[in-house]
């Protein structure tokens, strides 16, 4: 049976991360799997978990007024989903919503922000990380608000 070591050992968003610090993540991660259509995140609510997508596709929404969400990025195996761990208050900034069978590697936010109160080092790698996500992010965001309104 596979354990989900190799997997996040070999994930590009824990390349070169020293192995002391390898082992304190892997002891707060656990394999977790949406159903299609099942909300990932939430909006608003307690941000608890960090996620690696194994596999499936995941859709970024974000809510507008009382009308349906609008999907401002899909995400897919390989990808990192979920910051709000990290920054107060911890709360969610979009519902994440599984559009097909999704299988992740779940990481508790709570576990890894007392790892990274014990390291500060750890702590500071992991922020310069997901900063290079968000930054993706907000690129690819951006994009799409230049096509949405070049379209109008």
């Amino acid at each position: 049976m596979e354990t989900i070591e190799p997997i996040i050992r070999q994930h590009i968003f824990f390349k070169d991360l020293k192995e002391e610090y390898l082992s304190l993540i892997i002891s707060c991660a656990k394999n977790v799997i949406f159903k299609p259509g099942e909300i990932i995140l939430e909006e608003g609510k307690p941000s608890e978990y960090f996620y690696l997508i194994r596999g499936g596709v995941v859709a970024v929404e974000i809510a507008v007024d009382d009308n349906k969400p609008i999907v401002v990025q899909t995400i897919s195996g390989g990808d990192i989903l979920g910051w709000s761990w990290l920054i107060p208050p911890y709360h969610n900034r979009s519902n994440c919503r599984a559009v097909d069978l999704t299988r992740t590697i779940a990481f508790d936010g709570k576990c890894l922000r007392n790892k990274c109160e014990e390291n500060h080092d750890l702590g500071y790698d992991l922020l310069k990380r997901l900063a290079g996500v968000l930054a993706q992010r907000l690129e690819a965001a951006r994009f799409q608000l230049i096509n949405l309104y070049e379209t109008k």
